[in-house]
Order: structure tokens, then sequence, then C-alpha cells
């Protein structure tokens, strides 16, 4: 059974304005909408590009989005910052509206967009959970029933009473994550804010996502955690510039999103100059290739390094370590 259907969805901003930003536009829109006809600033073509300056003020932040969920399924929205995935899940929570297209949702949607997203920041933890809880339509007596179960798996018990306005970033994250999945919604939506979390919450979390999807309920899920993707997710959503560039499994779409991003790897680097070069003053890279390019990860990988060398010694010997994204040494 579909929970989540969306058709023809489209979400325009102007940059840097509320609304369209003048009387003047907002009349114009209205015109045009009376008299049956197209809005006027939907004909804007301003593409979803944070790393080109455009030529006028509107921007497709979404285009044409097409794609609906199965009860149970758990969902993987990737892509590069910019591409469109927290706007797209702003729209499913109803924080903000499309420009058009249809959404059609069955069941509570309980979101973690953001730090701090549904907490009133004078209010003590404990009042924040009975007040999401409220929220999400749940009596007093079905929160009490989770309360004790929510604060456990939050390990704020100490704050509980505090307001949560004191809190770290941290700790807000883990009882507001404690409370949108304990709460019993039908929908759960988590953006990037898990990342926060130490890595053992981290851990806690995606072990609960999966008991909740195995519970029949529906989680979406954004994250550039492509291992956490690969592992948690059914199925996959790549973004790129607010379209669907891949929907299908979520291997398939990690796969296809860590390949387009190995084509913007810098894979020669060179230094002109050997005070500007990396080294000391003995030994100085001066230039570094990596091949094949572009580079994939099952291939057989080659690094071909020049050094510029000031010592008298015929033969020198050399170490480095190979350092992944999160600055882990992956060998050396």
């Amino acid at each position: 059974m579909e929970v989540i259907n969306v058709e023809n969805l489209y979400k325009q901003y102007r940059l840097g304005q509320v609304s369209t930003g003048s009387i003047a536009h907002d009349l114009n829109r209205w015109w045009h909408t009376v008299r049956g006809k197209e809005d006027p600033y939907e004909k804007i073509t301003g593409v979803n590009n944070r790393e080109a300056s455009g030529s006028n003020d509107y921007v497709w932040a979404l285009q044409d989005i097409n794609f609906s969920v199965k009860q149970g399924e758990v969902l993987g929205i990737i892509g590069r910052n910019g591409a469109g995935k927290s706007t797209l899940l702003k729209i499913l929570s109803k924080v903000t509206s499309p420009t058009k297209g249809n959404i059609k949702v069955k069941g509570r949607i309980a979101s973690l967009l953001e730090v701090g997203t549904g907490f009133h920041p004078e209010l003590t933890g404990r009042e924040n959970i009975f007040l999401n809880g409220a929220i999400l339509g749940m009596t007093k007596s079905e929160i009490r029933a989770k309360f004790d179960e929510i604060v456990a798996f939050s390990g704020v018990e100490k704050y509980i009473d505090t307001p949560v306005k004191r809190y770290s970033s941290g700790m807000y994250v883990r009882l507001a994550f404690a409370v949108a999945a304990h709460l019993e919604p039908e929908i759960l939506i988590v953006d990037e804010v898990l990342a926060v979390g130490d890595a053992e919450f981290q851990k806690k979390c995606l072990g609960k996502m999966k008991d909740v999807s195995a519970e029949g309920r529906t989680v979406l899920f954004v994250s550039h955690n492509m291992i956490a993707v690969r592992t948690l997710c059914t199925s996959g959503l790549l973004l790129n510039k607010g379209n669907i560039e891949f929907s299908g499994p979520a291997g398939d779409a990690v796969e296809k999103y860590t390949r387009i991003n190995s084509l913007n790897v810098n894979q020669w680097r060179k230094h002109e100059k050997f005070s500007a070069a990396p080294g000391n003053e003995l030994i100085r890279i001066k230039q570094v290739q990596i091949q094949p390019e572009p580079i994939w990860i099952d291939d057989e990988i080659k690094i071909t390094f020049c050094f510029w060398y000031t010592g008298e010694e015929s033969k020198i010997r050399l170490a480095f370590d190979l350092i992944n994204l999160h600055e882990q040494v992956v060998f050396g």
C-alpha cells in the first residue's frame, strides 16, 4: 500500500526575498490567477545550481518530482548540498507548500528536519515530549506510556526538567529523535541532523529506524553517509539540481551518486614553487597524479608522486597514510 505519492511536484523560490518580494509581483500573480492564466513567474527557468550565478532572481528548487513510497519502506534521499533534499522533506512535512503539483500522504508524520524542530526553547524536555505528542494527536495517557522509554533512549534523563534552550545541539537531537521515533507516527522523516550526535547515538538511531520499518512504518532518511543509506534503506532517490537523477534500489542509487562525485575529484595536483609545496625543507611534493581517470572504488588505483629533494642522500624512505573523508586512517 502506498503511503506517499508525489506527482509533478515543483517548488520555486525568489532568491533573498519572502513571497515574490514586491506588491507589483504579487498583484501580477493574482491578476493572472483570477483570469485562469499561468503564473508568469513559473515560466522562469532558473536552474537550482548553487555554484553558478543566475540571470534572474527566481530559481526552481524542485522540478517535476514524481515518486511513491510504500508502507514499511525505508527511502534514502541523497544528493549534493543544494540538490533539493531538505526542500522536499519540508514540503512532505507541510512546513512549506509546493508551487504546483500533488502530494498524497496517508498517516501521521513525525519530522526531524533540523536541530530543535518542533521544540519550544523555554519549555523543559519533559514538557516538550508532551507538546510533540499532542501535535501528533496522541493523548496524555499514550504519551505517559512511552515517556520512560523516550527518556531512556535519549540519554538526557538528568536534564529532562531543564529548559531545552540550555541543551547542547547533541542533546537536542537525542531527545528530538527519541520523541519522533517513539510516539508511533506512521511516517518518520529524518534529515541530516543525526550527524550532530556522537557515533554511539548514530548507531542507536539507525537501529531504531530499522525497528520502526520492521513494525510496518515508513521512514524517509536524508544523509551524506552512504554506508548508512546502503545499510538501512530499501530504496533510494538521487536528486541533482532539483531533479530526480535516479530512483530505484538504495545500493544502485549510492553507486550512481558515488560515480557522479568521482568525476569531480581533482586527480592531478601540481605545485610550481618549492616554497609553496607540502613537505619540509628536505623534501616537498612537486606533483601527484591518480589513475585511472575518473576513478571508481573497484578500480586498481595507481598514484604517481614527483618530489623536490634537497638532501645529499641517494636513497630515502617514504611513508604515507590513506585517510577517508571522516579523517580516519584507512591504511598507512
